[in-house]
């Protein structure tokens, strides 16, 4: 009876959260974050320090940016890479990649061209690391039920900003107390947090499970994984669920807008007043948003998708609510509070934005693939968002609030088209489960036999092995800790 009682109370914890699982679970999700938390990290409170450290200048670290953002043309062919190599493979070899170029950038401070040639680099191995990490916390949350996999891409995103939150927030008080060595304070953070990498790995090497790698009978291990690929692009939900991440993503980049810029130049709000506002916006709402939202997909509508769906309504209804209020001091209340909603909605939808790729349940050989693709299409809105709104507010710039509306607008319209992406996916989904469970699949085998024949031929037989000659994913379901 106690052993009934202790196995039911185990089960109701989601699975990447039970013993043996929550290590790996939590060193994947560090990964993700401590790669970046010496230099991309640095980029909105400490963007002039880091700058002061390397000698350069504003338009320098912008062009810096501008190379790593390379990394969106490229997560469709690292697909293939996702689909060949282990995520804990992947992930080690990153680490060390960037432990190293991070040691040349802080202690031998090259000249601008190297750094080029470093941000270049950077941006090529984050088309490959990213899906690999957001494939690792899939793959640890995978259960029998549905159960898990909101939460634990909610949590991803809640961790990562509460480190980067506090990692940023220990170099600002030092800065504050020791305010005459700002330079050195921020260089020998910056090498800290490099040498972080360091742990990292090791945990890395230690904790992260082996995951299948493609296969097929016949063909090479690169050919398998090219197939896996371009079977992952066949997949029309996979497009569907990039289409609702990418409209999730552009709500999230207008959502810098129509924070503190919004109010400082609509309602001439003070910049310290509302630089508060827009860290409590767009900072201190993501790290709640992440578990809340993570809750509210695996027990209130028991699917990401159909959470993003919502989120991306709520989105559009604040927005359109803005648009209608007149722009007066006697409004600015009402206002505030459908900025707080539109933030709330926009980071329930962006804590989850790649779980409905999760949710389609690809076979594990291929789903690092299907990441990549989804990554690409999430973050696709990065080329043409920044440069829209700017170009708004910039032509605007006599009547803000003329400028400020067309965003909200186009906000709007891009929460719609993202809900009914998304709705469009559910029904697919559900479509794909009714006729697996027809053909006499259990319910359980229903989420994986709803991708479709089209994937079979990647799905390999019992007595596959993975490139070390074990047993693909050890057979038990429980992720091999050594």
């Amino acid at each position: 009876m106690t052993a009934t009682k202790s196995d039911t109370r185990q089960s109701r914890i989601p699975i990447f959260l039970r013993r043996g699982r929550v290590g790996p679970f939590l060193t994947v999700v560090m990964s993700g974050q401590i790669i970046y938390s010496a230099f991309e990290a640095f980029k909105g409170s400490l963007m002039l320090p880091l700058q002061n450290v390397l000698g350069i200048s504003g338009e320098q670290f912008g062009t810096l940016m501008t190379w790593i953002g390379i990394a969106t043309f490229l997560y469709v062919p690292a697909g293939w890479i996702n689909n060949r190599f282990k995520v804990r493979t992947i992930i080690f070899w990153s680490l060390g990649w960037r432990l190293a170029t991070y040691l040349v950038l802080f202690l031998l401070t090259p000249n601008f061209r190297i750094m080029c040639w470093i941000a270049i680099s950077w941006g090529i191995l984050d088309a490959i690391v990213w899906p690999a990490v957001v494939n690792g916390v899939s793959i640890l949350s995978a259960d029998q039920n549905k159960e898990g996999k909101g939460l634990a891409m909610g949590l991803l995103e809640s961790i990562r900003r509460a480190a980067e939150f506090l990692m940023n927030g220990l170099i600002v008080v030092c800065m504050m107390i020791w305010s005459d060595y700002t330079t050195t304070i921020m260089r020998v953070f910056a090498i800290a947090y490099a040498l972080l990498l360091v742990p990292m790995m090791i945990a890395v090497a230690r904790l992260v499970p082996d995951t299948k790698v493609a296969k097929e009978e016949g063909h090479s291990d690169n050919t398998a994984a090219l197939t896996g690929l371009f079977k992952v692009l066949a997949q029309p939900r996979v497009w569907l669920a990039g289409l609702a991440a990418l409209t999730v993503y552009w709500c999230y980049i207008n959502l810098m807008y129509t924070s503190a810029p919004y109010l400082t130049q609509v309602f001439k709000v003070s910049e310290g007043m509302a630089g508060a506002f827009g860290i409590f916006n767009t900072g201190l709402v993501g790290v709640f948003a992440g578990l809340i939202s993570g809750l509210l997909a695996d027990y209130i509508f028991k699917s990401s998708t159909k959470m993003m769906a919502a989120s991306l309504g709520m989105v559009a209804v604040a927005c359109v609510i803005v648009t209608l209020l007149p722009v007066s001091h006697a409004m600015i209340w009402p206002i505030l509070i459908m900025l707080i909603v539109v933030a709330v909605a926009t980071f329930l939808g962006k804590s989850v934005i790649l779980a409905p790729v999760a949710e389609l349940n690809l076979p594990e050989r291929i789903s690092g693939g299907a990441m990549s693709v989804g990554s690409f299409l999430a973050y696709a809105s990065i080329f043409w968002a920044y440069r829209l709104n700017g170009s708004l507010t910039d032509r605007y710039a006599d009547d803000p609030a003329t400028g400020y509306r067309y965003i909200f607008i186009i906000t709007a319209v891009v929460a719609v088209i993202g809900a009914v992406a998304a709705g469009i996916l559910i029904a697919m989904n559900h479509r794909a489960r009714a006729k697996a469970l027809a053909n006499g699949a259990t319910t359980n085998d229903a989420e994986s036999a709803a991708v479709g024949a089209s994937t079979a031929s990647t799905t390999p037989s019992a007595d596959s092995r993975d490139e070390d000659g074990t047993a693909a994913g050890g057979g038990s379901g429980e992720p091999r800790t050594s």
